[in-house]
């Protein structure tokens, strides 16, 4: 038992940290972004470790990110604007994200083909490219970045299964539950902010 909490404390410590953050998100808790913050610096250190290298710089971009999230989800720099409310996915908006979002995952399936030593190249780019679009329009408060994760989380779940990440793995399959969930109580939530506004 000893050996196994040696090997896996790390995935524990952040599957705790990744539950805390998704029941934060859940409830559109700007205290997310701290609790992100932290789970990132030690998701490098853990994807370093098991070779999924897009994963893992992944977490440098999401550090990036949780700074932008908090800015935008507090509405700017100034204490007397509002905080944003959450919205629909700009349609206009649509097109170009799908095209960055193919070049980013064509992109990064290529960087790990030619300059790692990637067993599962093809997922691990499917899910960096589309977390990385995902991690946007949840610092915009769009609510269809639920549907994003909701697609990141099952193939993220079956990978660190095949990577022996047991516990995140697990983690990731209860975050499609919760995304579920998540996407009808932010549609909820959005249509109390209009109707009182």
């Amino acid at each position: 038992m000893t050996a196994f909490l040696s090997a896996h404390w790390l995935d524990m410590l952040t599957t705790a940290l990744g539950l805390a953050y998704i029941i934060l998100e859940y409830r559109a808790s700007i205290w997310l972004w701290a609790v992100g913050f932290v789970m990132q610096i030690l998701g490098i250190v853990l994807y370093y470790q098991k070779g999924l290298y897009a994963d893992c710089g992944m977490e440098f971009y999401y550090l990036a990110m949780t700074v932008y999230g908090y800015f935008c989800w507090i509405g700017g720099r100034s204490k007397y604007a509002p905080a944003r409310a959450i919205t629909h996915f700009p349609l206009r908006l649509a097109t170009a994200w799908v095209a960055i979002t193919l070049c980013l995952w064509a992109t990064i399936y290529w960087l790990l083909v030619s300059f790692t030593d990637s067993t599962v190249p093809l997922a691990d780019s499917f899910t960096t490219a589309l977390s990385l679009a995902g991690i946007w329009a949840l610092a915009r408060k769009y609510l269809e970045q639920w549907l994003i994760w909701i697609a990141v989380d099952v193939v993220t779940c079956a990978l660190y299964f095949y990577k022996d990440i047991p516990f995140k793995a697990s983690l990731y399959g209860l975050y499609v539950l919760i995304a579920v969930a998540g996407y009808f109580r932010w549609r909820r939530l959005m249509q109390e902010t209009k109707d009182v506004g």
